[in-house]
């Protein structure tokens, strides 16, 4: 498989790459990629056949958003990339309407991201966080009415709770307007919680899932080290980060030491592995790739390139899989159900 081996990404005609680009890192030369070496990764990805680019206006402080419309208008690629971006996180402390999900804040942050990114639309924006407080109707009806005014083409939901992504499909649905097409969420080996909700949901209502940091931060590549306490080795994961100790559990140094047994059969970089189990995994449209160099953006695109066993797939699954909850024993109920028998439903 290549990046050109290109799919819908959910129940819409947008055609995307398996792997999508994250620019997170794009303009942060502290702990991201300075400009010349984003301009590499940015041009490595498009020179392979991506077309799938995901950013967001908080990025680097709006400076990701800068480079990736002077890449795209420089090289003549507006018509050949899927262009995203996101809003809801504030732009100007101590105003609350300059964040959020309301209509006043997302018409001016989709104002700054095309003018930072040197276009007339977006192919995808993304509703960044779910800000607990904006009705679902208004965020519905100002992301349906950007659609028809021609702003942007689709539009998905990040970081919101499986209920507010079904609720919302529900009634674009009901009422035949513009729905949302994706979520986007953490999921990795190490995170799979979005299998309990998220993912059925998504599944159901036809949305596709493009994961986010399917390496856990760097945790699946292998940087870390187990120690009595803690770990040691050098990645984003050593120093200030949003998931603090968190991947560093002793349930996850398990995963972690099956994933290089697989590894090592296949003779792959965990990373690889990691991400082509990501890539496999239903209902993933495209995981999004967040290289701080070029070689980790090569390094990664490699994972298209393995192909794993049943066996292998089994093990990593067997490892990681998620503690039992209530959906975890619908099969069981179901059974009971149904008189003790196994009945195969129409899909």
């Amino acid at each position: 498989m290549s990046l050109t081996h290109f799919r819908t990404l959910g129940r819409s005609g947008l055609i995307v790459s398996p792997l999508a680009l994250g620019t997170m890192t794009f303009g942060n030369s502290s702990w991201g990629s300075p400009d010349q070496v984003s301009q590499s990764i940015f041009n490595h990805y498009v020179d392979a056949g991506g077309n799938f680019i995901d950013t967001a206006d908080i990025y680097s402080s709006g400076r990701s958003e800068e480079l990736i419309g002077g890449y795209v208008a420089e090289q003549k690629l507006r018509d050949r990339v899927v262009l995203s971006s996101k809003f809801s996180f504030n732009a100007q402390r101590g105003n609350p309407n300059a964040g959020g999900n309301g209509r006043k804040n997302i018409h001016r942050a989709l104002e700054g991201s095309l003018k930072r990114l040197k276009t007339d639309y977006l192919d995808l924006y993304w509703l960044h966080f779910w800000d607990m407080i904006t009705p679902i109707e208004e965020v519905l009806q100002t992301l349906g009415d950007l659609v028809r005014a021609g702003q942007i083409r689709y539009f998905g939901l990040s970081d919101m709770p499986a209920w507010y992504a079904t609720k919302m499909a529900t009634l674009a649905s009901a009422h035949h307007v513009p729905g949302p097409i994706a979520m986007q969420l953490e999921y990795s080996l190490v995170e799979r919680s979005i299998e309990r909700e998220h993912l059925p949901a998504a599944l159901e209502c036809g949305m596709g899932i493009t994961p986010w940091s399917p390496l856990a931060a760097g945790f699946l590549a292998g940087k870390y080290t187990h120690k009595e306490v803690g770990a040691s080795g050098q990645g984003r994961l050593s120093g200030p980060n949003p998931f603090g100790n968190s991947k560093f559990t002793e349930h996850n140094w398990h995963i972690l030491e099956t994933l290089r047994a697989v590894a090592a059969e296949v003779e792959r970089p965990p990373a690889q592995v990691a991400l082509a189990w990501a890539s496999s995994q239903p209902g993933i449209a495209s995981p999004i790739l967040g290289a701080r160099t070029l070689e980790q953006l090569k390094d990664n695109l490699a994972s298209l390139e393995i192909g794993l066993t049943l066996e292998q797939f089994q093990a990593l699954h067997e490892m990681s899989t998620l503690e039992p909850g209530y959906n975890t024993m619908m099969a069981d109920i179901k059974r009971s159900i149904l008189g003790g028998n196994d009945v195969q439903g129409w899909r």
